[in-house]
């Protein structure tokens, strides 16, 4: 028997800055003058040491003649028309990380078994294209699937100046296991403040998969549950307001974080689809619901239009790769914005190149929507 459970949710605030546009101009100028190296240099002291420094180091990069560093939100393309995401199936390649192999493994490993998980069915599911929700709530399944034909209640607007979406991470220490194999280390607590292996490995990812494709991304990195969980939520509540109302033009905001399964035993429940070949973690879209008292979101029927979106074009483009949406009295900020999500990429038994390949996938399938090429 399989427990399912989620950590309590809990760090520090953070925020970009509007000060990226005058620092990618002086980057620009002084590329022609003097060169690369000094115009990085101008980047860092003109912006400083905020979220949107990445962005304008990577327009100096770019400009440069350089491939944009990973994890960059990245400046969206100037071409007027956006071309269909499609995946080159050795994109992913540059992202991906050496893992430990069954060499590496120690006696005392604890065990991993993997799984997919269907869609579902019967009077909790309804269908959303290929995908499915499952209906926590006291609303009737007539009313959810009535509501989900309505169009999105936002529009995005491709190759934008304007940031339209925010991808952040409210528990952005979770991560995965670091092998190859079904197992992992003695101790894992599967949490780490390495950016590069924790949830900010995976959002840049996606923050770059939706650039390219000409939706202007923002990707911030505060470690919201660091060094405490309790009030994670609330810190990461300050840093999407502290975004809103910088940038006002943001549509969307994407919590990324990953679920814990386990059995009774300890064992780690990875699930698994697999795409082109590749191993992917399943992911999984939350949407909250108003009940009236405790959990209040006048917007939940905005939300849930969009995660019924995303959810259909991603079970759509890659077939097993979703587990059903769920929809419960769950909060998690969502009141913020018609556009606001929590996704679940994988668990803690999924490894990290997993993980970084489901992103990808669910962030092309997004801008599939989104630019309506799917």
């Amino acid at each position: 028997m399989q427990q399912e459970h989620r950590q309590a949710k809990s760090g520090r605030a953070g925020s970009g800055t509007g000060r990226a546009a005058l620092a990618a101009a002086a980057v620009m100028l002084a590329l022609t003058v003097w060169g690369r190296g000094p115009a990085l240099a101008l980047a860092g002291a003109l912006v400083g040491p905020l979220p949107a420094l990445r962005t304008a180091l990577e327009w100096g990069r770019q400009a440069a003649g350089e491939a944009p560093a990973a994890g960059s939100a990245g400046e969206a393309p100037a071409s007027s028309t956006a071309p269909a995401p499609t995946l080159d199936p050795t994109a992913i390649e540059r992202y991906l990380v050496p893992l430990l192999t069954d060499a590496d493994k120690p006696a005392d490993a604890g065990a991993v078994t993997e799984t997919s998980y269907g869609q579902g069915s019967g009077e909790k599911y309804i269908a959303c294209a290929a995908g499915t929700i499952k209906n926590n709530t006291s609303v009737s399944a007539a009313e959810v699937a009535a509501e989900v034909q309505n169009p999105l209640p936002f529009s995005i607007e491709l190759n934008s100046p304007d940031p339209q979406v925010l991808i952040m991470h409210t528990h952005a220490t979770e991560c995965y296991r670091p092998a190859e194999g079904l197992w992992f280390l003695p101790g894992d607590g599967a949490r780490t403040t390495d950016r590069a292996a924790n949830m900010c490995a995976v959002g840049a990812v996606m923050a770059d998969t939706l650039n390219a494709a000409g939706i202007h991304t923002l990707h911030d990195e505060t470690l919201n549950d660091y060094p405490s969980y309790t009030g994670s939520y609330s810190n990461s509540r300050a840093v999407v307001q502290q975004y809103l109302a910088q940038y006002p033009s943001i549509k969307v905001v994407l919590d990324v974080h990953r679920d814990a399964i386990e059995k009774e035993d300890g064992t780690r429940v990875a699930p698994v689809a697999e795409v082109n070949g590749r191993k992917a973690a399943q992911v999984m879209l939350i949407c909250g619901c108003d009940n009236g008292s405790t959990v209040s979101l006048p917007n939940w029927r905005q939300n849930l239009r969009f995660a019924a979106a995303w959810e259909g074009a991603m079970e759509g483009m890659y077939p097993g790769f979703t587990r059903p949406v769920l929809f419960s009295y769950r909060f998690y900020n969502q009141d913020l914005t018609t556009g606001s999500l929590l996704i679940e990429i994988g668990t803690h038994g999924n490894n990290l190149n997993e993980a970084l390949y489901a992103g990808q996938l669910a962030a092309n399938a997004l801008a599939s929507l989104f630019t309506g090429a799917g």
